[in-house]
This record gives structure tokens, C-alpha cells and sequence, in this order.
């Protein structure tokens, strides 16, 4: 049975399509029909960091009004070939996503025998992240380690719990998971910056994973190459372990703490 997966975050910049682009190209990478929506209608930038920009020709809107079919705006993936795209549209307004079409698209998927149904919600609580979390399954909320992100990620916890269909239906709670995203140890170790277990009690749910601060996030978006492609490098790996945690499998937190230099690394050029 699919499950939906909505990752959020409460502030924009934190790095949630990045998140959701590396999480859906992990599953998919691991054997599992994957989609990911993107429901930032109007922005949309999805398609760009899965490097599918130049394909799209419908969208989420057009298959919500039925002006398309599933078929006709699924976008296939150029890395995985049991991962799917489905974009945002640029031109319409968030209020053209009804809850009842939402809801027709995600049983259609679910007909396509897709097992993750992963939506990129815009950040905050305007009505496309409302769309996008109604009928989640589990949450991944996306956060840096900072004050008002951790937050702003508070106040979507509780949103998560007041407006999903599985609250609202006495069902089981939204299943929750913790994402901290540009961590930097050397940071933490200054008190620049919270530590994991900072944020973890603040929000207390549980933590998924961390994702080390890296320029090489930036460079894989703009050449629309999710990070958990890039061969070889931290946030490749720790993505990689993001996706086997949410499996079930039990992975050591990797990337979180910061060994000072020595002497001889001082003396001689070491940072």
C-alpha cells in the first residue's frame, strides 16, 4: 500500500526540495516506485533540481482540473527508472489546488502501484502546504539549526496534527521525522549554532538524520542533479543514511562533530 510522505519545513531556505529530491531519488534508488509532487504552485522549483525543467509540458494543476492525465504529466526520471516527477505550475494560482482533486490525484497514484508518494510542500502554512500535508501519512520536517527555524518548524508540527485527515479522522497521528539540514560541527562547537540534540529538544520527535553544510548542494542543483548523486561526498552519504533510517535500518550518525587541528596542522596551512 503507498504511503505520502509530505516534507515541510516552517521557513523557506532550509533545503526541502533538495531534501525531497534527494529522499524520493534515494527510495527509488533502493527498489521502490517513488513519485514527488511538487505543490509549490507558482514557483516551482522541483523540476530544476531534478534537472527535468525542459520536459514538463503538464502539471499538478492540469491533472487537478483534468485537463491532463497522470500519464501525460508524469515526468520519468534520467537517473532512476522507478522514479517519477510530477511539477508544479508556474503560471496558476495555489488556490486552484482543491482538496478533492488533490485527493483524486493521489488515489490514481496510489492506483499505479507507486509505494512512496513524496510531496515537496512549499514552506509555511499558506494553502498549497495545507493541500500538501492533509493527507500525509508521515512528515519529514525539514530544519537548519537555528532559532527561528526550529521555530517555525514548532508551529507546523502542530498544524500537521490539526489539519491532517488522519487527525481530523481519530486515525493514528502523522508519523514524524526530524531532518537537520547545513549542519556545520565547527559551528556547533563555537555556539554559533544549536546542536542536534538541541533542536531534537525543542521539537522532540525523531531525528532521521543530518545533512552537513556543502557547496557541492549548490553546484548539483543548478546542473539538476539531486546531492544523493554526488558521488563520493558527505551529503551524498548522509542522505543515503536518511533513506535507510526511514526504512527501519539502523545507521550511526555520521558528520556531527568537529576535531580541533593540531599544532603541526596549525603551523602548517590546517584549518
Amino acid at each position: 500500500m503507498a504511503k505520502i510522505i509530505v516534507v515541510t519545513s516552517g521557513k523557506g531556505g532550509v533545503g526541502k526540495t533538495t531534501s525531497s529530491a534527494s529522499f524520493a531519488s534515494g527510495l527509488a534508488m533502493r527498489g521502490h516506485k517513488t513519485v514527488v509532487i511538487d505543490f509549490d504552485v507558482g514557483l516551482r522549483n522541483l523540476d530544476l533540481i531534478m534537472g527535468c525543467e525542459r520536459r514538463v509540458v503538464y502539471d499538478l494543476i492540469n491533472v487537478v482540473n483534468q485537463e491532463a492525465t497522470l500519464n501525460q504529466a508524469l515526468i520519468k526520471d534520467k537517473h532512476c527508472d522507478n522514479l517519477f516527477v510530477l511539477p508544479a505550475s508556474q503560471t496558476r494560482d495555489k488556490d486552484a489546488l482543491t482538496e478533492e482533486g488533490v485527493e483524486r490525484v493521489l488515489n490514481d497514484l496510489k492506483a499505479m502501484d507507486f509505494e512512496y508518494i513524496i510531496c515537496d510542500s512549499p514552506a509555511g502554512i499558506e494553502h498549497g502546504a495545507v493541500m500538501a500535508l492533509t493527507f500525509a501519512d508521515e512528515a519529514v520536517i525539514v530544519t537548519n539549526p537555528e532559532v527561528s527555524s526550529v521555530r517555525d518548524s514548532d508551529r507546523i508540527l502542530g498544524i500537521i496534527q490539526a489539519k491532517s485527515r488522519r487527525a481530523l479522522n481519530g486515525g493514528e497521528p502523522v508519523k514524524e521525522h526530524l531532518l537537520i539540514t547545513r549542519y556545520v560541527p565547527k559551528r556547533v562547537d563555537a555556539g554559533e549554532m544549536l546542536s542536534y540534540t538541541d533542536v531534537q529538544e525543542i521539537l522532540r520527535i525523531p531525528l532521521v538524520g543530518i545533512i552537513p553544510e556543502s557547496e557541492s548542494v549548490l553546484h548539483a542543483s543548478n546542473a539538476g542533479n539531486p546531492a544523493i548523486h554526488i558521488e563520493g561526498s558527505e551529503v551524498s552519504e548522509a542522505y543515503k543514511d536518511v533513506v535507510a533510517r526511514f526504512l527501519g535500518e539502523e545507521r550511526p550518525l555520521r558528520y556531527t562533530s568537529y576535531e580541533k587541528p593540531g599544532l603541526l596542522q596549525r603551523l602548517f596551512g590546517g584549518k
